[in-house]
């Protein structure tokens, strides 16, 4: 596969909450605890027609704003009845602007989401973003693009701080395989190529800061070997026929560049690429079964969270658990992910969410 060019452009913005009250940075988590959700919407698009909306949420064929609150009740609903509680972050894909990130918080209003931030690409239907309890102290959102292609979403970097103890956020919706898997390959490399760079820089600006890629990255934990091990993806596990496909070797130091390595290993320390490569730990491997999304009668497990080594490093905020959200109202009574229909109002999302649990490790809570 030919390289891709990029052309990055990085918006850096710190967050104000205007009008709202200081939390004393604890947000809404217990002292020991924190939880994060990530989850693909399915199109949560408002009940005003501004022009990019897909057909189905167009006036014409009877979307309206009506269907729009009802719409954000029956997800604060959802979220009101899990069994850990509201969790403490939401990361959201499939988001059509910042307005209705503020309307779910205000739907959401007892829960204490004052925080929040969207991005989205010029001229794209629909962003990401995130709703947080906690103080957002500063945001990025990296947009790129390559020869004639740009990827349709950009990565949003978030830094949340509970217990003043921060965590980096990389919330991502990366380019879906409409097109062909291999042909599209290219974008998500490099979506990964800017995690990696990010990553690599605050692991020397900032060592030690835990960090967590999360969202819809439209490629399975094991993408490598349902494509037959044939060509380089963006998910690629720290196996020696990767790393032989990569033209890896053990003591060929760091290649790596538009990839992330995957490992089932707590910490994640890759065992088949240099020893300057970086590996996140991926919860699909021991944690979870299944998978988040039902596609032609087979589950993929394209939604994620991958996690640094600084998660398992038995300091501050460390790596509890992580689960599949499988029960009503996300699923139907088949256990599949029960898919939102604007025509009915029925439904949630066609993804189910994650939700990862973090601890603080108690040698550290008298410290902060």
């Amino acid at each position: 596969m030919g390289q891709i060019f990029l052309v990055l452009f990085t918006v850096v913005l710190l967050i104000f909450c205007g009008g709202c009250e200081s939390t004393g940075g604890d947000g809404g988590a217990s002292n020991s605890t924190i939880s994060i959700m990530s989850w693909n919407l399915q199109a949560l698009f408002d009940g005003t027609e501004h022009g990019g909306e897909y057909d189905e949420y167009r006036d014409s064929t009877g979307w309206s704003g009506e269907k729009y609150s009802a719409r954000l009740n029956n997800i604060a609903k959802g979220i009101e009845h899990l069994e850990q509680g509201a969790p403490d972050v939401l990361a959201l894909v499939e988001v059509e602007n910042a307005q209705v990130l503020e309307d779910l918080a205000r739907t959401l209003a007892k829960y204490g989401y004052k925080w929040t931030f969207f991005a989205n690409n010029p001229g794209m239907s629909l962003g990401v973003g995130v709703l947080s309890k906690f103080p957002l102290i500063s945001t990025r959102s990296h947009s790129f693009s390559g020869k004639d292609e740009m990827t349709p979403r950009p990565v949003m970097e978030v830094w949340v701080q509970p217990k003043d103890a921060p965590l980096a956020l990389f919330i991502c919706h990366w380019k879906s395989k409409l097109g062909g898997d291999e042909a599209t390959e290219s974008l998500r490399r490099a979506s990964a190529r800017v995690i990696l760079r990010r990553l690599r820089e605050i692991g020397r600006e900032q060592p030690g800061t835990p960090a967590l890629v999360m969202g819809d990255l439209n490629e399975n934990h094991d993408e490598f070997y349902r494509q037959g091990g044939n060509f380089l993806s963006a998910l690629i596990p720290d196996d020696p026929q990767a790393a032989a496909l990569t033209g890896f070797t053990s003591d060929e130091g760091a290649k790596q560049r538009d990839f992330l390595i995957l490992s089932e290993n707590k910490p994640p320390v890759s065992a088949h690429f240099g020893p300057e490569a970086m590996a996140l730990y991926s919860p699909w491997y021991n944690e979870l079964a299944d998978g988040s999304y039902y596609y032609k009668k087979a589950w993929e497990t394209i939604d994620h969270f991958l996690l640094n080594e600084a998660l398992f490093d038995g300091t501050g905020w460390d790596f509890k658990d992580c689960s599949v959200v499988t029960v009503q109202p996300f699923t139907n009574s088949k256990g599949f992910p029960a898919s939102y229909n604007p025509r009915t109002g029925m439904g949630l999302s066609d993804h189910l969410p994650l939700l990862l649990m973090l601890k603080m490790q108690e040698s550290t809570i008298g410290a902060l």
